[in-house]
């Protein structure tokens, strides 16, 4: 339903993010601050999910932002990324990030500490998966001898990778390994600017999906005069019929910028 209804009203992308789990006992604090919404609790599997939306649309493109490459096995991940990209006739933008829960991390097997290495690792082995024939990568942290996978993704070279995070890490990880920027909205409209040209930090020239953005006229206006490519807006869970009208209010409010 969500996704006809996206497509219906003009709105070009569907973003979910990803939690596999949340652990019982977490100590690691929220990333927003404040409790853990009940939400996080409740996700799909976006790659599940994307598939579904991809059956009953059109042209909607489909991404995760973001999806946590740090916890998944990268050989599987790029099958199910490129599968989805295939079945969907090439609509994928694939977010990823390196997670900011450490508990649900460790129960994946990720050292919290070394999940950066991890992930800028298999940011260069998914690429190899995805445009080669026989792939092979030899890292600290990822290693295998050739392989050969399929499907290849429609779009090339690959999906586009959009790198999400805030800081200097995220930034410079855009540079190495990445094709676009996906950071966190900010609550300030004066804040839009100032935060997209930290992309100079990195010498970066690479368009930008601001993610969790909240559903105001002005906040969108400022990252649109700032620059931004996309701006990804917040729905809240609710039931269909406030979904349906909350779209409309949004469909109102963003129509001059599409």
């Amino acid at each position: 339903m969500l996704a006809k209804a996206l497509e219906e009203r003009g709105f070009d992308s569907l973003f979910l993010h990803e939690h596999s789990h949340v652990p019982v006992k977490r100590e690691t604090p929220f990333i927003m601050g404040g409790e853990l919404p009940r939400v996080y609790y409740r996700t799909l599997d976006p790659f599940v999910t994307l598939t579904a939306a991809a059956t009953v649309t059109d042209n909607l493109l489909l991404g995760t932002g973001v999806a946590l490459l740090a916890q998944r096995d990268v050989i599987q991940t790029a099958k199910e990324v490129a599968s989805l990209d295939l079945v969907s006739g090439g609509r994928v933008i694939f977010g990823v990030g390196t997670g900011w829960n450490r508990e649900e991390m460790r129960n994946h097997g990720t050292d919290p500490r070394t999940r950066g290495t991890l992930l800028n690792e298999q940011l260069g082995a998914i690429k190899e998966i995805w445009t080669k024939e026989k792939a092979e990568f030899h890292g600290e942290c990822v290693d295998f001898d050739p392989i050969y996978s399929w499907p290849k993704p429609v779009q090339r070279p690959h999906p586009p990778i959009y790198i999400g995070g805030d800081g200097q890490a995220a930034l410079a990880r855009v540079a190495a390994h990445g094709d676009g920027w996906m950071p966190h909205s900010v609550d300030d409209p004066a804040q839009a600017r100032p935060q997209l040209n930290r992309l100079a930090e990195v010498d970066g020239d690479v368009p930008v999906i601001v993610a969790s953005v909240p559903p105001s006229a002005e906040l969108v206006a400022a990252y649109a005069e700032a620059g931004a490519d996309r701006v990804a807006l917040t729905l809240p869970t609710e039931p269909e019929a406030e979904t349906l009208r909350l779209l409309d209010a949004f469909a109102a409010f963003v129509s001059d910028y599409r």
